[in-house]
Order: C-alpha cells, then sequence, then structure tokens
C-alpha cells in the first residue's frame, strides 16, 4: 500500500473545558505545510491523547486536580476530520499525565502523576469507557508518567518517575477477565539509576532495544529487551545544561528506519538532543542538537521520516524541522502552527 501524503496531525493542549482543546491539521507529509481542520471543546485539560488500532477513537487525559481528573473517549470522523465527544471517566487519580490504548483488548490506561497510580477502563463497542476497573497505587513518592506497550504486545511497562522505576505488567486475554486486563509481572519493576526521574520511553523498531528519557537528571538510559526483561547497556546525557533545580527532558522517539534517536529538552537550553543509533548493539553517540521553542514537550515524526514536529507549550505553537536522512540533524521550515492554548501532546492519523 503507497504511503499516505496528507495524513490528520492532533494536538492535546492545556486548555479550560469551556474551550478548544483538541485541534486537528491536516499535514502534508511531503512539504510539511500544515492546515487548520477542526477542533473541539468540552474536556479541561487534555493534555495527552491516544488514538485506537482502528483510528475511529481518540482518547484523552484531562490532567486536572482530584475532582476533575478524567479519561474522555472521542469518536473521529476520518472524512471531515472532526472529533465528536461520547464520554468521560474518573481516574481515581489526580493529575492523569499520559493515555494509551490497545483497543484490540479492549482498555485505556492513564497515568496519574499526582495520585501515584495507573488507572485501566475497558472500552465498549461503541467508543465510550466504561469505569475504570482497575488501580494500581504505588504512592507515597509515586509520580507515574507514562505507559507504553511492548513490541510482542506481551507486556506493558510504566514508568515511576518518584520512585526512578519502571513497572512491568503482563496483559491478560480479553476472554473472561472481567476487566482485569493487566496484572503485575515478575519482577514487578525494573530500577533506574537513583535521582533519574524516569519519564517516556520508546522502542526501537527491531524490538531489541529500548530506551527511557530521565527528566530530573537530563539523561536517557538505554536498555536490551528480550521477552518481557530490560537489561541496560548504556547512560547517556540528553541535557548538558546545568539547571538551577532539575533538568527539565520530556520525549524521546526514534526514526522510523531505526537511525536516529531525539530526545526533548526544557527549563534551559530549550531544544531537542540528536542520537544516532548502533544498529548492532543499540548504542547512542551524540551527533548534534536543535534549539526549539520555549519549553519543548511532546514531538512526533512523520511516518516517512521527513519531518519532525515539536509542541512548544510555552511559545504556544507547533516547530516543523525537516529531517536530514543522513546526518539525522534538523533544519527549521519555518512553517509553524500557533495554538491558542498550550500545545503538550502530538499524534497522526491516516486520511481516508
Amino acid at each position: 500500500m503507497k504511503e499516505a501524503i496528507m495524513i490528520y496531525l492532533l494536538i492535546g493542549t492545556y486548555s479550560p473545558e469551556n474551550a478548544d482543546g483538541i485541534f486537528v491539521y491536516d499535514l502534508n507529509t511531503e512539504s510539511g505545510k500544515t492546515e487548520y481542520v477542526s477542533s473541539v471543546s468540552g474536556l479541561a485539560n487534555p493534555s495527552y491523547l491516544a488514538v485506537s488500532e482502528d483510528e475511529q477513537f481518540v482518547y484523552a487525559a484531562s490532567e486536572s486536580g482530584e475532582d476533575g481528573s478524567a479519561a474522555g473517549a472521542f469518536s473521529f470522523d476520518k472524512e471531515t476530520g472532526r472529533l465528536t465527544s461520547i464520554n468521560k471517566e474518573a481516574t481515581k487519580g489526580a493529575g492523569p499525565c499520559y493515555v494509551l490504548t490497545d483497543s484490540e483488548k479492549g482498555f485505556v490506561m492513564t497515568a496519574n502523576y499526582r495520585g501515584g497510580n495507573i488507572s485501566v477502563f475497558p472500552i465498549t463497542e461503541d467508543g465510550s469507557l466504561k469505569a475504570a476497573s482497575q488501580v494500581f497505587d504505588f504512592f507515597p513518592e509515586s509520580h507515574m508518567h507514562m505507559g507504553i506497550i511492548s513490541p510482542d504486545k506481551r507486556y506493558l511497562f510504566a514508568t515511576d518517575l518518584g520512585k526512578d522505576r519502571i513497572y512491568k505488567f503482563i496483559i491478560n486475554d480479553t476472554s473472561g477477565n472481567d476487566g482485569r486486563f493487566l496484572r503485575k509481572g515478575s519482577p514487578e519493576f525494573f530500577s533506574v539509576h537513583k535521582g533519574a526521574g524516569p519519564r517516556h520511553m520508546v522502542f526501537h523498531p527491531n524490538g531489541k532495544y529500548f530506551y527511557c528519557i530521565n527528566e530530573l537528571d537530563g539523561t536517557v538510559s538505554c536498555f536490551n529487551y528480550n521477552d518481557g526483561v530490560l537489561s541496560e547497556f548504556q547512560n547517556i546525557a540528553s541535557d548538558t545544561v546545568e539547571h538551577e533545580r532539575t533538568k527539565g527532558s520530556a520525549d524521546i522517539h526514534i526514526s522510523p528506519n531505526g537511525k536516529f534517536l531525539y530526545s526533548s529538552n526544557r527549563l534551559k537550553n530549550d531544544g531537542i538532543a540528536i542520537f544516532r543509533i548502533n544498529e548492532m548493539n543499540g548504542k547512542l553517540t551524540s551527533v548534534g542538537y536543535q534549539s526549539t521553542g520555549v519549553h519543548p514537550r511532546s514531538f512526533i515524526i512523520t511516518p516517512n521520516g521527513k519531518f519532525l514536529l515539536v509542541a512548544n507549550q510555552h511559545s504556544n505553537l507547533i516547530q516543523v524541522f525537516s529531517i536530514d536522512p543522513t546526518t539525522g540533524l534538523l533544519t527549521d521550515t519555518k512553517q509553524d502552527i500557533t495554538i491558542i492554548e498550550k500545545p503538550v501532546c502530538l499524534k497522526f492519523v491516516q486520511k481516508e
């Protein structure tokens, strides 16, 4: 199947409930040009988004206080590019900052930063969420930040920034699980060095390497992955600037061809660190650094590997960088998207 040139770009933001918070744009993956399509309100601070495998539904983490924290479900019309709110359910943990879905297994998960827990929600046939069927608590001191499903789809890993841990869960079969989609793995967690603050994770396309960006000390932890087991082989600086308090590394992604890894850094020297990946052993070598707008949070790479888009939270804009296929270095195309609200998360959906 020929790769689509035109795709949808979905943007999650920090925004009031009565204001548009999720934005949809057309993106030309050959030129990097974008055009506004639609937006939707009704959910406070829809900061992070997840798209179902069939791309008919979008789920959002409503990052609020204890009473307002929720996961929201939306239907997505791929012909018109419009979102329609379906429902929302309480996360039972404050500050959900990440959401993922395994719609084939039938669940959505949120990582609740201030609640120190993760919540799991069954999905109905119409894409709506049922009340949380599982809540895994890890506090005190825990700050859950992200979940990721392994390439073999047997495990889910979740970062705990507060305890410097990556928790492991086994994904249960869907038949007769009574809403118990996850169970704790063995071992229950893998440790990252003290003071690291593990935040976001990514698997290499070959499924053998696993990388974690550490927010608090500005490093990338590199692991071999084999059947649910992580074994660290390298730790390398992503952010080398000394900050007044803590470093602020945020997101991490790998180019579709598996040759380059990128990580975002905030607070000072805002930008994207660029690494070459040794395909024989997974080790990283720093090859460059690209300055960005203020407070780069999430970023995303187009499926064809030609562009990297960065959500700059405090600049209220999305930057579009072209990627040099030989060096991995970035060039600002000056095709910014200006957002009224603070952009946090970027996702793609294929067009019909």
